[in-house]
């Protein structure tokens, strides 16, 4: 949004110093607005709510002067202002059975409070893949280096950091083939691991991978199972990763505006081929991505 703000201030300083431009000049300058204004409203689009395992709650907490503080399952939950109201935006873990669940809200100078929502039901399906028997069943010391990036990969997702404007309507990060949905009970050479806590883009090594929001690098390195790996902090809990880079273009502690590269498209670390895994974390719980893609493009991209 910042790169189109700084192009509507270059159209307008040109129509200044050469006015007999003027006409071709304001029709580029409302494209640009358009442009802008449809950036806004993706900006500060709720992702889809699907209160199921894996998937989002939306849950309204009534009238409040300020944002309170919102806890599930012990990890403190984004809130975003909707419509003058606020809404606790809930992650939901894969694991969590369905039924009653409860929220507690901790609104400023009042008493706490809880407030509850229903998780429903949902069966992913299996997926079969075979690897090289080491990615399977790891040495000694490889066993090290796996406990050593579960130990950073655990930090990452337990970031919270405070911000009032929040994106939540991603961009793809890659332009690719939807190879491997989110959930799916995996099992490789036909032993049972965790469910796929992402999802997979095919494509060519090489592809650029791009940030889908605005953020900030927590962490990059090379990981066991994740290879090339790439860690995004959006603020308040939302989190993302990217995992079997070829190549980073980033570092730890660096801030990346919407679309710029992180990276290319690989094959490291455990894969049958060249692709980008991408998960998304809410309140360290993570949640299948295409709920923060716009409509239109999880229909292109699952068809």
């Amino acid at each position: 949004m910042n790169r189109v703000i700084e192009a509507i201030h270059r159209e307008y300083d040109s129509l200044l110093r050469n006015p007999l431009a003027g006409a071709n000049r304001i029709r580029d300058i409302v494209l640009l607005l358009c442009l802008l204004l449809l950036c806004a409203n993706a900006a500060f689009a709720l992702p889809q709510s699907a209160a199921v395992p894996g998937g989002i709650a939306i849950v309204a907490l009534g009238e409040h002067n300020n944002a309170p503080r919102v806890y599930y399952l012990g990890k403190r939950v984004m809130v975003l202002q909707d419509g003058g109201h606020w809404q606790a935006v809930v992650g939901i873990p894969l694991s969590a059975k369905p039924g009653r669940h409860t929220l507690r809200v901790q609104p400023q100078g009042a008493k706490d409070r809880s407030v509850t929502f229903t998780v429903g039901a949902k069966q992913y399906d299996e997926q079969h893949l075979q690897v090289p028997p080491r990615m399977v069943n790891p040495n000694p010391e490889d066993q090290r280096r796996i406990a050593r990036d579960l130990k950073l990969s655990a930090e990452a997702y337990r970031t919270f950091r405070s911000g009032d404007r929040i994106t939540t309507r991603f961009i793809l990060p890659v332009e690719g083939r939807y190879s491997s949905p989110f959930g799916l009970r995996r099992f490789f050479n036909g032993e049972a691991r965790n469910p796929h806590s992402g999802i997979d883009l095919a494509a060519p090594t090489g592809t650029p991978v791009r940030a889908p929001a605005p953020g900030r690098v927590l962490a990059t390195g090379d990981f066991y199972y994740n290879g090339n790996t790439v860690f995004l902090d959006h603020g308040q809990g939302l989190v993302t990763m990217y995992c079997h880079m070829d190549s980073l273009a980033v570092k730890t502690g660096q801030t990346v505006e919407t679309g710029q590269i992180l990276g290319t498209v690989g094959a490291t670390g455990r894969v049958t081929g060249p692709h980008l895994h991408w998960s998304v974390s809410l309140n360290d719980a993570r949640v299948d991505p295409l709920l923060f893609l716009a409509p239109e493009i999880v229909a292109q991209l699952v068809q």
